[in-house]
């Protein structure tokens, strides 16, 4: 199941002096709608692998089954690097809860970098008359499996803030999964769904024109875009951590030095101010990485996300 002994089976073949690394044309696939913040991650990545490479590079958002789509697509591509796979956190949950991958996650996809990290936020219905952490878990206490909470799909990352959220606080609020983030957030600011977690500049727009409430966001410190926002943990649910992150991947079978030579280019492009500029834009912070180190952390993230599936009984599905 985890990556770092994928990654060190990798073949340890050498480019081809004559087909130098990028050789042609890359893509970015993005396993995501188009629009969303992981789309604008893979969009200004590959405009600065463009400068970097001078080769074209495009994005190509497949979406659908929380990114096995365009997981496969990459997995089954050519192991020559110029295909990439550019993912969000909830990804690692795909083989603890699907039996019938496409495709061997740990095999046939290799970790290049990490990218980026950051918050959730926890957003309630300005209906809902809970205005802080202590006060929801008051409310959901009080009314055991009556409080909704939403999701872009089951095992997703908002999903699994929640869980965690419900297995710390002691309470039991009710899933309701949707195919995608767009029909979550409509119904929660219908206040159909009450409940949400959600990518913190996302939410933005929505808090500043009072639409949703935010109650704390899910990482250990504090965001520098919402500074007055407390996170979850000092809010009143200690020892509560979730972190958003972003990282790419290529066919499991790439040549390692393929991987080196990208990594290496990725790592560049984050150190660029104007990159950790944008990237602090979108409410995240730079966090660069080598392959194995990469590998390292999905394994602690996968673990992490076990326990949260086990613990809420979250079912696998065919």
């Amino acid at each position: 199941m985890f990556w770092a002994l994928a990654l060190f089976a990798a073949p340890v073949a050498a480019q081809n002096p004559a087909q130098p690394y990028p050789s042609g044309p890359l893509r970015i696939v993005v396993p995501f709608q188009a629009g969303g913040s992981t789309d604008m991650v893979a969009r200004t990545l590959a405009q600065k692998l463009k400068d970097r490479f001078n080769q074209p590079v495009v994005v190509e958002n497949r979406a659908g089954a929380n990114g096995t789509i365009g997981a496969a697509l990459v997995a089954k591509a050519l192991p020559d690097g110029h295909t990439m796979l550019l993912v969000q956190s909830g990804f690692v949950s795909n083989p603890i809860l699907m039996r019938n991958l496409p495709y061997d996650q740990a095999r046939d996809l290799a970790p290049v970098s990490s990218l980026a990290s950051g918050p959730m936020v926890l957003v309630v219905h300005p209906s809902l008359p809970a205005k802080s952490v202590r006060e929801l878990i008051a409310f959901a206490r009080s009314r055991p499996g009556e409080l909704n909470f939403g999701s872009p799909g089951n095992g997703s990352l908002s999903h699994l803030c929640a869980e965690l959220f419900d297995a710390m606080a002691g309470v039991k609020m009710t899933h309701v999964p949707y195919k995608g983030s767009g029909g979550a957030l409509a119904d929660v600011l219908a206040g159909r769904v009450p409940v949400y977690y959600m990518n913190l500049v996302l939410a933005l727009p929505y808090l500043k024109d009072d639409r949703l409430r935010a109650l704390g966001v899910t990482t250990r410190e504090r965001s520098a875009v919402t500074p007055e926002l407390p996170t979850i943990d000092e809010a009143g649910l200690p020892g509560y951590e979730i972190t958003t992150w972003y990282g790419l991947f290529v066919q499991g079978a790439t040549p390692r030095g393929v991987i080196a030579r990208l990594q290496e280019e990725v790592a560049r492009i984050l150190d660029q101010p104007a990159m950790k500029d944008r990237i602090a834009a979108d409410g995240m912070t730079v966090v660069a990485s080598t392959p194995a180190e990469f590998a390292v952390f999905l394994k602690r993230e996968t673990e992490k996300y076990a326990r949260i599936i086990a613990a809420a009984g979250i079912k696998a599905i065919d």
